[in-house]
């Protein structure tokens, strides 16, 4: 089974940066074979490879289940209230409040479940999933879930790794092969993996033991060796790191088989070290309505202690304990009078329990289940391409969706199609457009400039481009001509001789050299160290590939060492302007610097690229010092570094390409809506910070007037000191930047400075784990400031559960703030957990964000119409739901309270039983189901249009205590008009025409009809967009209250004991001052309201806008119907005639 301390693992490990120690460390035996004979050989025991992201058991759903639920205040309120009314001899029957309670327990119960058995059959998929494992030297079949740490596994291309590996064996002649992480950090680029060094080919035989760290989540570490044993010798030791580890969710590419061996398994691989476990996650409006109804429930109490204490001082009195009329049982005479108060105390709970308004979790569920559907009806985010919707998974968060206030984005995927394009190019200060795939518009820009100088250098830059990059050639079948691993198909045909794809470890890379072959120079590919290039006559041209400078963040460059057939050595270097401009000759920048700015202010990638002609001596000084460094075992990087630094200097600066990421179809103005919105948008992603900068650009996040502050590892090296001190001098600067002289000049200039913040993952790992002797809170404070104040912030190089880690620290910050994470990955299903809203694109990276998020949509754009609209109108929907439900509770009960006061405070219902039980179920529920519904108090068009009406609901504005102070007093006004104003009608001492007089049923009766009439045309009143379903529902309503009392009163039942009502309702209706009474109290209730509506007038910043779209004369014929894969009932279509499209609305709120 999988190990019982993988979740203390987890918690232990969940860490990043700081030292390297290892805690502890495991041996791994490959092949689970014993290696030396001499030792002895203990099998250890390691997780199995199960995954498990489901969160209930057949055996322990429903106490686990119930526990979660009964943890909601009201849904243990009532259990309590129920077990009293079933212990103690009530006034009502345990039925009003048991069936209610179980309804909703059970349809709640029926959800969760229904939800957890997905995860348990997508976790099903992943552990069955068959996999091939070398036993005895010869492959067998078994499921995933039975591999076991040190097992040698065979995978085969385009399959994902079911386990972390070690490479041991490739099928590629250089002992290398390719993978795609997308799954994991959301890069879909190739990345190149290592065989161990000095590898035995014959596997069957190969006697090992593997020593590495334990379990940890950072995807971009891992420490290890490798002992290899041989008769008769001593064991070889070889160095393991990251470049030898393949983790479990990467993609096996363009390499046809290799042999690894498994070092982490299950819930111990890195990808489920990453995974954020899911939690039920509740809405603010589920945090209003808790503290209301704390409110509601001292309220009540105050009711039962009143009502119990004036009883006793009532029956204190004389003759009035024990009258004449009402002689107390033996029962009752034996029992002390603690304990009848105590009775008499829970008899008046009960009494008074509808003022908590049981009905309404069961409305809110019913509202939020049915409302969900409208998101899926929604035709406009019905995507042609994939032929699919949106998709609700959890409908508990629909009004969340009006409240967010924190976005944050994963890139590659969900801004961009990560799908590079060749723009332009600029050479010794001319531009060139690749505006056609023609060779002669290459030379269209040299009309004044020397011919042989000019093809001279095209010549030289084309050269670069098809020699420097880690670019590898694969042949194409027959359905893939053209086509390569990251840009997608090529914009044109190919000839014959360059069907091939290419693949890389960076999209621009595939770009470049795409670039470079619509100029006529072709990159052939790379064969024993030789590159091949077909120049534009046609010509194969070989350079012998000597050494590759990879890129790295720092240097922000990367190189190549290359041998021409005439023998002359030369470097060709492309990296970001910073990085090469120092690097090159002063005169050669000012012809290309404006050219780099130029491209960058469009939002353009840029790389400039120099070469060097390398002597000799350099050439023998740099080779023998890149070959000493690549040796070491210690500080390897940083001798690699000072070997690059010294043979990257005085280059040639040859010219500066330019490269479109293209974005996500309106992409920039779904951020700028979401920014208008008053949402803060963070971008959090595991790619490069030059390419995620560049997006945040092109996607208008950052501006050229928005200064940048930068905290990455560049940063923090710069100063030449150690990180720590850098820095806590960097948060400091950037605190007294954005934070205090930002407030300080908002206080005098309206004009505030922008700033934009950047972060990379080593960065915040110093920030979230900094070093012991350092103030952790201190840090993290400032960072959280710094953040909260700049306009929008990019943090890079993140590993999954980094994002989470961010999402946490602001979710967890003052004023709780609303967060919502939106990606299309893996790597992106930690922070879509940890956020208040996750949503998951249905891009092309398969569908665990999908899957594990909240909400999915096919495309980026739909967004903003999901929180514009949708969010908008939900929340106000739900509120109005909310506040309502109270309302209407307290109009109801506080007669009842009244009352007793009346009654000698003797529990005396003043409604009959039938009236109790059915006035939420039936009497006032419908109207207000389909209001929250249905309603729609501003345009769709208009709240698109002007995204600033989302900040009029922000921070839960429609449920804070003001709101709920004005529907409080409203009801409590209502409620004394209708108690003391048909009490002043039973001053009358005739009502009827025999000169009888009305019972206190009558009294009870009369109060419940002014009260329905009074709380359902309330809502009337409240209604802006009146439907037929509207109009049936409310007047329904009323009617069906008529009629029920009639047949309740106008039979005899013979299933009950005692008929309170019998031909009370006639009786009552037979008078006309109770005729008079009832509409005359309906008119005073709603008076105030009446009045509010006429005398407020229009304000807020939508006014005019609304103004203008009223006045458009021209009449719209407006059809609501969903899309045709989703058709709703009948009853959901209408067709209407408007004279505005302000007006144009439907049954359908959208």
């Amino acid at each position: 089974g999988v190990c019982a301390n993988t979740d203390t693992l987890m918690r232990r490990n969940r860490r990043f940066g700081g030292d390297e120690k290892r805690v502890d460390s495991r041996t791994i035996y490959v092949g689970n074979r014993p290696c030396p004979a001499t030792e002895t050989f203990i099998p250890p025991k390691f997780c199995d490879n199960r995954i498990v992201s489901s969160k209930y058991t057949i055996w322990n759903f429903l106490p686990k289940n119930l526990f979660e639920q009964f943890r909601r205040i009201a849904n243990f309120y009532f259990l309590i209230i129920f077990l009293v009314q079933v212990i103690v001899d009530t006034p009502t029957s345990p039925v009003t409040s048991g069936l209610p309670l179980f309804f909703v327990i059970t349809v709640t119960a029926i959800k969760q479940g229904y939800e957890d058995w997905l995860r348990h059959k997508a976790d099903s998929e992943v552990n069955k999933y068959p996999v091939r494992v070398l036993e005895d030297g010869q492959p067998a079949r078994k499921d995933s879930e039975k591999i076991k740490v040190g097992d040698i596994v065979e995978v085969v291309e385009d399959e994902t790794f079911p386990c972390d590996l070690i490479l041991l064996q490739s099928s590629r002649d250089d002992d290398t092969c390719f993978v795609t992480t997308a799954s994991l950090d959301g890069e879909s680029n190739h990345k190149t993996h290592y065989t161990v060094p000095d590898m035995e080919k014959d596997l069957q035989s190969l006697s090992a033991t593997i020593e590495c760290e334990q379990p940890q989540p950072d995807l971009y570490k891992f420490v290890g060796r490798m002992h290899i044993y041989k008769p008769e010798h001593d064991p070889a030791v070889r160095s393991l790191g990251p470049e030898n580890l393949l983790l479990k969710g990467a993609t096996l590419k363009n390499t046809k088989k290799i042999y690894g061996v498994a070092v982490y398994t299950g819930m111990e691989t890195k990808m489920a070290l990453n995974y954020q476990g899911k939690s039920q996650k509740r809405s603010a409006v589920e945090k209003s309505i808790n503290a209301f109804l704390l409110v509601y429930l001292c309220i009540l109490i105050s009711k039962a202690v009143v009502c119990t204490t004036l009883k006793y001082v009532w029956q204190s009195q004389d003759g009035q304990d024990e009258p004449w009329y009402n002689q107390k049982t033996e029962k009752e005479k034996g029992t002390i009078l603690v304990s009848r108060m105590f009775t008499d105390f829970l008899s008046f709970m009960v009494l008074f329990n509808f003022i908590i308004p049981v009905s309404m979790y069961v409305t809110v569920e019913m509202q939020k289940f049915l409302g969900s559907f409208f998101i899926t009806w929604d035709r406009d985010f019905f995507d042609p391409e994939i032929e699919e919707g949106a998709l609700v998974n959890t409908s508990d968060l629909n009004e969340e969706l009006g409240q967010v206030e924190y976005v944050f984005t994963d890139k590659t995927g969900t801004l961009t199609q990560n799908n590079m394009e060749f723009i332009e190019c600029c050479i010794d200060g001319f531009q060139y457009t690749a505006f056609s795939s023609e060779l002669d518009s290459f030379w269209c820009m040299f009309d004044t400039f020397p011919l042989s100088l000019c093809q001279e250098k095209e010549e030289l830059f084309l050269r670069a481009l098809c020699l420097c990059h880690t670019v590898q050639v694969k042949e194409a079948g027959p359905d893939e001509l053209g086509g390569d691993q990251v840009d997608g198909p090529a914009s044109e045909p190919l000839r014959p001789a360059e069907q091939r794809g290419f693949i890389a470890s960076s999209p621009d890379e595939v770009a470049l050299v795409k670039g470079a072959m619509r100029y006529g120079f072709t990159f052939l590919g790379l064969e024993s160290k030789t590159m091949k290039i077909k120049n534009w006559q046609n010509d194969v041209e070989e350079y012998e590939l000597l050494h590759v400078l990879n890129f790295d963040p720092v240097r922000r460059r990367m190189s190549v060492i290359v041998r021409s057939k005439s023998g002359d050595t030369l470097l060709f270097c492309k990296g970001a302007d910073s990085s090469i401009f120092p690097r090159v000759r002063p005169e050669e920048v000012e012809r290309i610097r404006m050219h780099v700015q130029r491209s960058a202010t469009e939002g353009y990638r840029t790389l400039c690229v120099a070469y060097k002609r390398l002597s000799v001596d350099e050439y023998a000084a740099a080779d023998a010092g890149l070959r000493e460094a690549r040796l070491a075992l210690q500080d390897r990087e940083e001798k690699l570094m000072a070997v690059y630094n010294q043979v990257e200097t005085a280059m040639s600066l040859i010219g500066a390409t330019a490269v479109e990421d293209r974005l996500q179809e309106e992409a920039a103005q779904t951020m700028e809506a979401l920014q208008g919105a008053g949402m803060k948008v963070w971008v959090l992603t595991g790619d490069k910070m030059e390419t995620a900068k560049s997006t945040c650009y092109a996607c208008r996040l950052f501006r050229r007037s928005t200064e940048l502050l930068e905290l990455t590892v560049r940063t923090l090296e710069s100063g030449g000191r150690r990180r720590e001190e850098m820095l806590h001098d960097l948060l400091f600067d950037f605190h007294r930047k954005a934070v205090f002289l930002c407030s300080v000049t908002s206080s005098w200039s309206s004009a505030n400075p922008e700033y934009g913040f950047i972060v990379d993952g080593a960065a915040l790992a110093l920030v979230m784990n900094p070093s012991p002797d350092t103030n952790c809170s201190r840090y993290r404070s400032l960072f959280l400031q710094i953040c909260q104040n700049c306009t929008a912030v990019l943090c890079c190089r993140m590993a999954p559960l980094q994002k989470a880690q961010i999402v946490k620290m602001v979710k967890n910050s003052k004023g709780s703030p609303i967060t919502l994470s939106i990606g299309d990955g893996a790597n992106d299903v930690s922070m879509i957990l940890e956020a208040h809203v996750g949503i998951g694109v249905k891009g092309k990276e398969g569908r665990q964000a999908v899957r594990n998020s909240d909400y999915a949509i096919p495309k980026l754009k739909h967004l903003r119409k999901l929180l514009l609209a949708h969010g908008h109108l939900y929340y106000i929907r739900i509120a109005h739901l909310v506040q309502y439900f109270f309302y209407k509770n307290l109009c109801f009960i506080l007669p009842q309270f009244l009352y007793q006061f009346f009654c000698g405070c003797s529990q005396q219902p003043l409604y009959d039983a039938a009236y109790l039980t059915m006035y939420n179920i039936c009497f006032t529920s419908m109207p207000i189901l389909a209001y929250s519904l249905l309603e729609q108090q501003i345009a769709i068009e208009v709240l698109l249009d002007n995204a600033t009406l989302y900040r009029d609901i922000a921070k839960n504005a429609m449920l804070r205590w003001g709101p709920f102070l004005y529907w409080t007093v409203l009801a409590v006004f209502q409620g004394l008009i209708f108690f003391f104003g048909v009490k002043y009608l039973f001053s009358n001492p005739a009502l009827q025409d025999n000169g009888q007089v009305f019972g206190n049923w009558s009294y009870g009766t009369i109060v419940f009809t002014v009260l329905v009439f009074t709380v359902t045309l309330k809502l009337a009143l409240d209604t802006r967009h009146w439907t037929w379903i509207n109009h049936f529902v409310i007047w329904g309503s009323l009617a069906f209250y008529v009629v029920f009392s009639f047949f309740w009163g106008g039979i005899i039942w013979p299933f009950l004991k005692q008929q309170r009502l019998y031909f009370v309702f006639f009786n009552m209706l037979s008078s006309v001052s109770a005729w008079l009474v009832i509409i005359l109290l309906i008119v005073l209730s709603l008076l105030p309201d009446i009045l509010l509506g006429v005398l407020r007038k229009p304000r807020g910043p939508h006014t005019q806008q609304v103004a203008r779209l009223l006045a458009r004369p021209s009449p719209c014929l407006y059809i609501a119907a969903p899309p045709p894969t989703h058709p709703p009932p009948f009853f959901f279509y209408t067709v209407r005639f408007f004279p505005s499209p302000i007006a144009a609305r439907s049954v359908l709120p959208y």
